[in-house]
């Protein structure tokens, strides 16, 4: 999972506040940004910013409202201007407070945080060079930080995240391994550890230290126990929230539990068509894929048929511009289903669509075998 490299060392929602009145706004105003609701969000941090204009805490979390939108359709580049240019002001206003007083801590904190969601965004767009570089200013302005202010729980998220994938990364992906010449070494199991006690501990910190720990098991340790665990408590908090609630019903499918999966994807749906933020067409593609599998799985075909036609309609319309596994695996499906019904016609069009696509997972091969055999379970 390239998208996820070391760059993701920087602590990303640190902050000191100075009185109980920003203290409440910023608690208040993350939890919208988790919430999607990212419009009470920009209102909270532009009074962050009318109120507590010399604390960089308005700027950067105006920034992470872009970042999240950037999540919720990982490869829509519509975002990335606009957070770049949110970003640099924060780390304008950072590199102020500085040139006045270099120990300066929320100063610190925040440029580094900014720096590090740069490298992170630079990740998902596989520029490594740029996002290295951001990496290699970061992490020395979170270390300063943290020797300044050892007490704060928050900071230590950071050093999980870095620990962590700075160990992990270069095995998984080694074109990045030369890069980390220019980084200390990592330690995987001091990082979870770390991220763990965020997690439990901390205050402004531990929702993004529960995502990461959520995505690491589920995607580096394959421990889809604890994947679920993390996921779980970021849905109950946030049960709105599109990106965890199917994160839940992915872990389903990936432990084979197809009808607990089928529920979390029902409840997707109902959201879509209620106009829940961040609920987009692909969110409900997906959903409508995996109900077609589980309802083909209880031998319900017509039902199946319908998801898959409704997640092939959905295919068509949000990956004109690439094809994907799920356009291809919905034609697949559509073609055995028909096989089951006996409308070897319907079917055989369908393998044909598939041959004509980009091949995925030996996905032309078994369109032909399927065309020369009908399907039968």
């Amino acid at each position: 999972m390239k998208k996820i490299i070391f760059i993701t060392l920087v602590l990303s929602t640190i902050v000191f506040p100075q009185s109980k009145k920003l203290d409440s706004l910023i608690t208040a105003g993350i939890h919208q940004i988790y919430s999607i609701k990212f419009d009470e969000a920009e209102a909270t941090f532009a009074l962050v910013q009318k109120k507590f204009p010399k604390h960089p805490a308005g700027k950067f979390f105006d920034a992470m409202i872009v970042w999240w939108r950037i999540l919720l359709d990982e490869k829509n580049t519509f975002y990335d201007n606009l957070m770049e240019e949110k970003l640099e002001l924060s780390i304008e206003q950072c590199e102020d407070l500085l040139d006045k007083n270099p120990n300066n801590v929320d100063a610190l904190f925040f440029k580094g945080g900014a720096l590090g969601y740069r490298g992170r965004l630079y990740a998902y767009r596989e520029n490594w060079m740029d996002a290295a570089a951001d990496g290699k200013d970061a992490l020395p302005l979170i270390m300063k930080a943290y020797q300044l202010d050892s007490t704060n729980v928050d900071v230590v998220l950071g050093f999980g995240i870095y620990n962590y994938y700075a160990e992990v990364i270069p095995q998984k992906f080694p074109i990045v391994e030369p890069l980390m010449f220019f980084f200390p070494k990592g330690n995987k199991k001091k990082g979870i550890e770390q991220l763990n006690f965020v997690a439990d501990k901390g205050k402004y910190a531990k929702y993004e230290s529960l995502h990461f720990l959520m995505t690491l098991n589920e995607s580096f340790e394959n421990n889809l126990v604890l994947a679920l665990k993390y996921a779980e408590r970021l849905q109950k908090e946030f049960p709105n929230n599109p990106s965890f609630e199917s994160y839940i019903g992915r872990i389903y499918v990936k432990k084979n539990e197809y009808a607990k999966a089928a529920k979390v994807f029902t409840s997707i749906i109902k959201k879509y068509n209620l106009g829940y933020t961040g609920y987009f067409e692909k969110t409900k593609r997906e959903a409508e894929y995996y109900l077609g599998v589980y309802n083909k799985q209880i031998d319900k075909f017509d039902v199946s048929e319908t998801h898959f036609q409704n997640a092939l309609q959905l295919s068509k319309k949000v990956d004109k511009n690439e094809e994907t596994s799920f356009w291809v695996n919905t034609l697949l499906y559509l073609g055995e289903l028909n096989d089951l019904k006996g409308k070897r016609d319907k079917a055989l069009k369908y393998y044909k669509e598939v041959i004509d696509l980009k091949e995925f997972n030996g996905s032309h091969d078994k369109a032909k075998k399927l065309i020369k055999t009908p399907y039968k379970e």
